[in-house]
């Protein structure tokens, strides 16, 4: 099996599909892991009790349903705190981007 492994690993036609999936070294690309992977994880260390109460206040008002689906949202994103796996994905990702 590892050697099956290591041929498919070694074929030509997965390094290519491998080096085609990889993204390209632009702006966007670097900014666009940052934004979505590594930035709401930061915001989330820092600010997650905050975003919860603020939430939980807002649910206390009885909004609408648009804007108690929108709390209850927040309450379910930023109530564990940090997620490592988004977070060591996003830098896995950059580290794949530049290397």
């Amino acid at each position: 099996m590892r050697d099956k492994l290591q041929k498919i690993a070694r074929h030509p036609a997965t390094r290519k599909a491998l080096s085609d999936m990889k993204p390209k070294k632009t702006l966007w690309s670097a900014l666009g892991i940052i934004l979505f992977f590594i930035a709401p994880e930061i915001i989330a260390y820092f600010y997650a009790t905050d975003i919860v109460h603020f939430a939980q206040n807002g649910l206390a008002m009885h909004p609408t349903r648009i804007e108690s689906y929108n709390y209850d949202l927040l309450i379910y994103l930023f109530e564990d705190g940090v997620s490592w796996f988004n977070l060591s994905f996003g830098i896995a990702l950059l580290v794949w981007l530049f290397f």
